[in-house]
């Protein structure tokens, strides 16, 4: 099966994600569709008097952000998407964390940053895989926005790479699972102002040089950090790559593959 997270500047731009989810649809098998929205939730922010904070790539929610991403990822984008897969024949369902207990997390502890109203989940042994089963039995296509819940009755605002990551490895020993991470680049540049400067393949060791060196920054770090952690957990593959590029993309000929070890 496939998990695809798809987020960048692709759910802001409709003739982008029009193309996305034509491809998406017509993607054979089980399938499951992740989405972000950060950009969109920012920008209505704004025009609500609330200013956006991030510390490494991780927005920082505090009660009133945590409205507005509610209104906006389970709200407007979330239920936009379900819509335009109806009327490609994909009989999606729309949902959060929060529905059938699906992800549940706890609220991030303060370190030496507040988060706020963040999300973390503790594992994918705390997935409800078997609601998500039976949705996919159903014939269904779950579209999950990044929210989770903290069984008190209190919404989470949660990184949509980590949902997608351990969703993916909590259905792992169920299917034969492939997580796409969808976004605006090619894939994982070596050179940031270059598009074409894709770096094909990724372990572990050329990870850590990456980030020692200043390649791989900001929001690439929660991406990798859940690629890896997905494979070390059983997913068959992780693929890094352009939204309109998911035909090859999904079978790994372009775009970045992330690998364990090379070779």
């Amino acid at each position: 099966m496939y998990i695809i997270k798809i987020g960048g500047n692709v759910l802001d731009n409709p003739e982008r994600l029009q193309r996305f989810l034509i491809d998406f649809a017509q993607l054979s098998g089980p399938k499951l569709l992740v989405h972000g929205g950060g950009k969109i939730a920012s920008t209505i922010g704004l025009q609500l008097g609330i200013q956006p904070a991030y510390v490494e790539g991780r927005r920082l929610t505090d009660a009133e952000t945590l409205k507005v991403v509610t209104m906006v990822y389970a709200g407007l984008i979330n239920k936009n998407v379900v819509a335009q897969l109806q009327s490609l024949g994909c009989n999606a369902i729309g949902m959060t964390g929060a529905d059938a207990n699906a992800i549940p997390a706890s609220k991030r502890p303060v370190k030496t940053v507040d988060y706020g109203f963040a999300g973390d989940i503790a594992g994918p042994e705390t997935v409800n895989a078997q609601a998500i089963q039976a949705l996919l039995q159903a014939g269904l296509t779950p579209v999950l926005a990044p929210l989770t819940h903290d069984g008190k009755g209190s919404l989470l605002n949660t990184n949509a790479d980590t949902i997608a990551s351990v969703l993916a490895t909590a259905l792992a020993p169920h299917y034969n699972v492939k997580l796409v991470y969808c976004f605006e680049k090619k894939g994982v540049l070596a050179d940031a102002a270059d598009d074409n400067a894709v770096i094909a393949h990724i372990d572990q060791n050329r990870y850590k040089d990456l980030k020692e060196k200043g390649i791989v920054s900001d929001g690439m770090i929660p991406k990798l950090d859940n690629a890896f952690a997905a494979l070390r957990l059983g997913v068959s593959a992780v693929l890094i790559g352009e939204a309109e590029a998911l035909p090859s993309l999904s079978t790994g000929f372009t775009g970045t593959t992330i690998q364990l070890q090379h070779g």
